[in-house]
């Protein structure tokens, strides 16, 4: 057979130690960063899965039929609202997606309990 002999050597490719510290210092500099990036999405990508599960549960004739015109009314229009609210703020913050689905389910909850219990809990 044949025969190859591979000498590997690190001459000026070498990273120095101060080299070595800055990615490490980056590293953990930009996983930061990253981890507020990505609870700010799944905080907006939260808010948009409640507002449009809500919207087509309105439009589930066996939710609308049960529900009062004003009640149906409150739900559509805080819906509209947060429908809105999300296309003007594409870039909120975490704590504003949170804070407009806490707002939004405070003002859907009741509503759902009574409808809840007028139905007998079926």
């Amino acid at each position: 057979g044949k025969e190859s002999k591979i000498t590997i050597t690190n001459d000026k490719s070498r990273l120095s130690k101060e080299e070595i510290d800055k990615m490490v210092r980056d590293a953990e500099t930009y996983g930061e960063d990253d981890k507020k990036a990505k609870e700010r999405v799944e905080a907006k990508n939260g808010l948009e899965s409640f507002v449009y599960t809500l919207r087509n549960t309105l439009k589930d004739q066996k939710v609308a039929g049960v529900l009062s015109d004003d009640d149906k009314a409150t739900l559509n229009g805080a819906v509209e609202e947060a429908i809105a609210w999300l296309d003007k703020n594409q870039t909120a913050e975490q704590d504003e997606y949170d804070y407009k689905k806490k707002e939004l389910e405070e003002k859907c909850n009741p509503i759902f309990a009574k409808m809840y219990q007028q139905s007998g809990g079926q």
